[in-house]
């Protein structure tokens, strides 16, 4: 059995999914076709413009998606489909690719959901006062505790369970600076800061879930071509109204991504590619579920060596 996942805000880099877009016209058709929905050249913002302005949550969300899309169009040009898989996941905003590719989401209503994911996202608090930190080598349990020792009556709380020893925390800066110390006296490997300008997947994401619940009220979702393990619940799922509420529930949950990796192992999955931008998901795959294989999927060279790999 195999799975498709998609990155998420992070992974973004300058140039990325140009040589796909070169290579493949259904790959450059993906990138014209989010352009259009967005009302603006993200594409050349994605293949010619500065790392800083990409990085900005409103262009990093949708141009990822973009990229993973276009990825997925250059396997379908060689005969790949998302059927290929048993099932898709995402970290993060790449849940969002991983529901595109199912066909559960349109395109268009994909990337602009994104842009205005991550407008909102930006606006729920302001610039400086929030902050995440990641915590490595301690477990989930742990980190959590260490995020209650530490809170002093403000937010802190676990944002991304990606691996057995990687955990990232969010929430208000000096609480999130207070939790980063405990952890270090706890025996964190390493307890850092990240370079971050939102402190998401935390309680204080709340007024852009509802922007979140408002945007995705009117949005066709079908049922996905394969189950979605959703990052809030860590199991798949197919029912378009779950989805709906799952993707709201997202913005505060935390990314359980070591669990969701887990359980598809545990349903069979031997094979993971990761379809857009980046390895960082194959390195937490690995640490979670040494059995399970990794590929990349970003370049024209990587697809025809996934396409090759199937024959």
């Amino acid at each position: 059995m195999r799975a498709f996942v998609f990155p998420g805000q992070g992974a973004q880099t300058i140039g990325m999914g140009k040589a796909l877009a070169d290579a493949y016209p259904q790959a450059r058709a993906v990138f014209e076709e989010v352009d259009e929905a967005l009302g603006e050249a993200l594409s050349v913002l994605i293949w010619e413009g500065e790392q800083d302005a990409l990085t900005l949550t409103r262009n990093a969300q949708p141009a990822l998606m973009a990229t993973s899309m276009a990825a997925m169009a250059a396997l379908g040009a060689e005969g790949v489909t998302v059927r290929s898989a048993d099932f898709v996941a995402g970290h993060s905003l790449g849940e969002y690719s991983a529901l595109c590719a199912a066909g559960a989401i349109s395109l268009a209503d994909t990337a602009q959901l994104l842009r205005a994911r991550g407008e909102a996202m930006q606006r729920a608090v302001a610039v400086g006062e929030g902050a995440m930190a990641a915590i490595l080598g301690l477990d989930l349990e742990t980190v959590q505790g260490v995020a209650r020792e530490a809170a002093e009556g403000q937010v802190v709380e676990a944002a991304n369970d990606n691996d057995p020893g990687q955990v990232v925390i969010s929430g208000h800066k000096p609480a999130v600076e207070r939790a980063v110390a405990v952890a270090q006296e706890r025996g964190a490997k390493r307890a850092v800061m990240l370079p971050v300008s939102a402190p998401f997947h935390c309680s204080l994401m709340e007024p852009a879930a509802r922007v979140m619940a408002d945007q995705l009220k009117d949005v066709a979702i079908e049922p996905p071509l394969v189950p979605v393990v959703a990052n809030v619940r860590a199991r798949g799922e197919s029912a378009p109204d779950a989805i709906r509420g799952l993707l709201v529930e997202q913005v505060t949950g935390m990314v359980r991504w070591r669990e969701s990796i887990a359980w598809m192992a545990g349903e069979g999955v031997a094979e993971v590619w990761e379809v857009g931008a980046g390895k960082a998901l194959s390195g937490m795959v690995r640490r979670i579920a040494r059995e399970v294989a990794t590929r990349q999927v970003g370049t024209p060279e990587d697809v025809t060596a996934a396409v090759e790999s199937m024959s």
